[in-house]
């Protein structure tokens, strides 16, 4: 268990219940009926360390209706009620005067080794609305995770192919990676209609939502820690709505996640919601990679473009926009990161969720073509390259969206592949198409068809290596064609298969209106790409500490620390009962291996230029302290 979950005090939620007046629901709707307006909309969960937690949203309640709520569970054929919550009715705070009518529910000592059907059931009876929380899937081999970002208001309909494939993929997790809602004054509207849209899927899976720029009501984001902005735009850094209605979009989409690993609020009262979720044995950090981001308007000029956070001139140094003192992560998160790359309990692979990829991987955008583009976190370099090296320590894929297009590349710091590899999932609807689209060949490029792979640096001069990308075709425009709005335009959504036997991780890029489950299904062009774990952590050794040899245990887990710098370099659990730790230098270092009470530390280990030294790791009858390191030659 995480040390911040075991120091976090139990807090008490509401359940949070939206309610919306949605447009016409066409014929695309995924549900036999109109969905019912006057009860709960839908619900969404996670279990984290046997607390479960579940967010219901309701449509707005008339004076009468009962404000009480209640969760029951299937035990021996029978309903049981295991918690009651009455309805929050706190204010958004805007213009149309919308409450949140939502609750969360908050179960300790939950069974995660076992199914649950639950029903919830609001208005004294008249409304119920039933799922199934899962077991968590420790026993499966492959955990998949479906990621969608982008749910444009330009279409409005129900999402009939989406339910279907993910139904086809038969998904362990859901990841909204932001823009959930686009009408940004009125998220209450828009969240119940993301609620009508997946909440066939939701309701029976866990699922992470994080809101981005447009759920917040801006169109771009830097949140400088949680100050105000008087700009729709936000790049003088902060949030422009008011924070209440702040608060309300993130207790929506977020009140359903295990507790924050800090829960202090940023400036004015901003409540914030990193975290991690394990599930199945692959651990997700969920960052908020906006929420500290410095603004640029006034620190930086970005010649070429009338906006100060677009850069169009191929003969400006980039490295001027690398302002001393600006900030990505923020301390907080990447102590955080810190932490969370270390901790590996019930842990085979780790992952780490963001709102978007840690590079500029676009260069059309709408109307325009950007060189750089201060809004992705390519920008600012340092403090980019100060959350790489963290994620890495863990050995960490990366998972995103925001971009508006399919992409996945393998990640530089101070040489290209160095880093990690991330995948940003296309829109779900592509209003706003952007492509890659490099002026230059990309060097060693990859064998899959596709004409702009390989190596490059991007607009902020980091390194990538570009493996797949799905940019629209050149003819398309906006929202497509009557008969098929997603004609050309690369909408879609991603797939992740974490497969824990082999260690490796296969992403998949499909196209909307694709039939995952036709024997002819074939995702985007470049797709899959199939990673090993370990490529997550590219970086050249430069020495070699003794090759591990561990009697009487499988997969442990292995940290190794640099004793000069006093930091440790990354953190594994290895495949198997052998491993070779390589290193970055040369020198003395600390090796832990084991986990729990059955950790053996063997400091002194003096690193080589070749492969030469074993050192077997022993336990002994009863493990704990009995484990030994023995150096051989």
């Amino acid at each position: 268990m995480n040390l911040w979950r075991r120091n976090n005090k139990k807090r008490n939620y509401g359940i949070l219940i939206f309610g919306c007046v949605l447009g016409t629901i066409s014929s695309f709707s995924s549900r036999a009926a109109e969905p019912e307006k006057s009860g709960i909309c839908f619900a969404m969960y996670t279990v984290q360390d046997q607390t479960m937690k579940m967010m219901v949203q309701l449509y707005p309640l008339a004076d009468g209706d009962s404000r009480e709520v209640k969760l029951q569970v299937q035990k021996t054929g029978a309903w049981k009620t295991i918690a009651t919550e009455m309805v929050r009715e706190t204010s958004y705070g805007n213009k149309a005067q919308d409450k949140a009518w939502n609750l969360v529910f908050r179960v300790e000592n939950w069974d995660p080794s076992n199914d649950w059907n639950y029903r919830v059931v609001a208005r004294g009876g008249a409304s119920v609305y039933s799922g199934l929380i899962r077991k968590d899937p420790i026993d499966k081999n492959e955990i998949v995770v479906a990621a969608f970002t982008g749910n444009s208001n330009r279409d409005r309909r129900m999402k009939p192919d989406i339910i279907a494939n993910v139904k086809a993929h038969d998904v362990d997790l859901l990841f909204f990676a932001g823009d959930q809602s686009y009408d940004h004054k009125t998220h209450l509207k828009a969240w119940l209609l993301f609620g009508e849209q997946f909440g066939e899927i939701i309701k029976d899976r866990p699922t992470i939502a994080i809101p981005d720029d447009h759920d917040v009501g801006q169109g771009n984001l830097w949140g400088a820690a949680g100050k105000q902005t008087h700009k729709g735009g936000g790049d003088d850094g902060g949030y422009f709505m008011p924070v209440q209605y702040v608060n309300e979009v993130q207790f929506a989409q977020t009140a359903n996640l295990p507790d924050p690993f800090d829960p202090t609020p940023v400036e004015r009262g901003i409540t914030v919601y990193y975290t991690s979720l394990n599930v199945g044995g692959v651990d997700f950090a969920i960052l908020e990679d906006r929420k500290f981001k410095t603004g640029p308007a006034g620190l930086v000029q970005t010649p070429g473009h009338k906006r100060a956070d677009l850069m169009n001139d191929p003969e400006f140094d980039v490295s001027e926009l690398d302002v001393p003192g600006t900030v990505l992560l923020g301390d907080r998160q990447l102590g955080f990161l810190r932490e969370w790359t270390a901790d590996w309990t019930g842990t085979e692979m780790k992952a780490v969720l963001s709102q978007t990829i840690f590079a500029q991987a676009a260069h059309k955008t709408g109307r325009w073509f950007v060189i750089a583009d201060l809004d992705s976190n390519g920008w600012p370099q340092t403090g980019r390259n100060k959350a790489l090296s963290e994620i890495r320590k863990g050995y960490a894929f990366m998972l995103a969206g925001d971009q508006h297009l399919g992409t996945v590349l393998q990640h530089g710091v101070d040489d290209w592949g160095d880093a990690g590899f991330s995948f940003c999932v296309p829109s779900i609807v592509n209003f706003w198409p952007r492509s890659w689209l490099p002026k230059e060949k990309g060097v060693n490029p990859m064998a899959n068809g596709l004409e702009h792979t390989g190596q490059f640096k991007d607009g902020f001069g980091n390194k990538v290596t570009m493996y797949a990308y799905s940019n629209p075709n050149e003819e398309w425009k906006e929202i497509g064609t009557k008969e098929d709005p997603f004609a050309g335009g690369a909408a879609g959504h991603g797939i992740v298969r974490f497969n824990k036997e082999q260690r490796t991780i296969t992403m998949e890029c499909w196209p909307r209106n694709s039939d995952v489950s036709a024997p002819d299904a074939k995702p985007f062009p470049g797709w899959p790409v199939t990673i090993h774990q370990e490529e997550n952590y590219g970086r050249k050794a430069v020495a070699w500490l003794p090759l591990l040899r561990c009697e009487g245990m499988n997969d442990p887990v292995v940290q190794v620390i640099n004793e000069k710098r006093k930091e440790v370099v990354y953190t594994l659990r290895i495949n198997g009962s052998s491993w070779q730790p390589k290193v970055f230098e040369e020198g003395l270092y600390t090796i832990r291996v084991g986990e729990g009470d059955s950790v053996q530390t063997f400091s002194g280990v003096q690193s080589a230029l070749k492969k030469d030294n074993v050192i077997t790791v022993k336990i002994a009858p009863g493990g704990g302290s009995g484990m030994t390191l023995v150096p051989q030659k």
